[in-house]
């Protein structure tokens, strides 16, 4: 644990830092925070604002699951804190769906983003179940895929940026990063949770 606690704290930092960044529009107003989505936001609003303001949500939460000694100090506030995560998964997932779907002129992004919405939702339900059953070592495991799903976030927009700079435009960059900002990160937990003496089969609070 201890040569992990630097990585942890950076995607910790990343997480905190997108989750605010993605509240900007409180500041900017929709249209300048999300000038690339335009078409979203005309399509559906609702849909597009809910998934602006829960994802975030479930991003901040999560990071804040893993804080070593949490669960053993704060039982209730992890408790609490874990229905707000699934709650703001549930919604993030669903909306993230229905956004995908809109996305069909792009089938490739659209798959993408659609399987990740799919996954995040079916994933966080299994740690949740697996929570309510008292099988906290599957918990772990399963919140440690939850949160490779909803780190997602952060690596699109680490992402993002580089692809734009080899010149493809937005629509162009999506087929790609619609699967390399989850897949990676979802191949990393199962190696972390199937890794004798890794973060799942240690005393962690997850």
């Amino acid at each position: 644990m201890t040569r992990s606690k630097p990585l942890f704290y950076l995607m910790a930092c990343l997480s905190v830092i997108v989750a605010l960044l993605s509240f900007r529009f409180l500041a900017l107003g929709i249209e300048l925070a999300f000038p690339v989505f335009q078409d979203n936001i005309n399509a559906n609003m609702t849909v597009f604002m809910t998934h602006v303001i829960a994802s975030p949500i479930a991003l901040a939460i999560a990071v804040m699951q893993f804080l070593p000694g949490l669960r053993k100090r704060r039982p209730r506030l992890h408790r609490w804190a874990g229905r707000i995560y699934a709650i703001a998964v549930l919604f993030g997932a669903v909306s993230g769906l229905m956004l995908a779907y809109s996305a069909l002129d792009r089938p490739v992004a659209a798959m993408g983003f659609g399987l990740l919405a799919v996954l995040w939702l079916l994933v966080t339900a299994r740690a949740v179940l697996s929570a309510r059953a008292g099988q906290i070592a599957a918990h772990r495991r399963w919140m440690i895929r939850s949160f490779a799903l909803t780190f997602a976030a952060v690596t699109l927009r680490l992402q993002l940026p580089v692809l734009l700079g080899l010149g493809m435009d937005y629509p162009e960059a999506s087929n790609i990063f619609a699967w390399t900002c989850w897949v990676p990160n979802l191949l990393v937990a199962e190696w972390l949770v199937r890794w004798p003496g890794g973060p799942a089969s240690v005393q962690t609070s997850a």
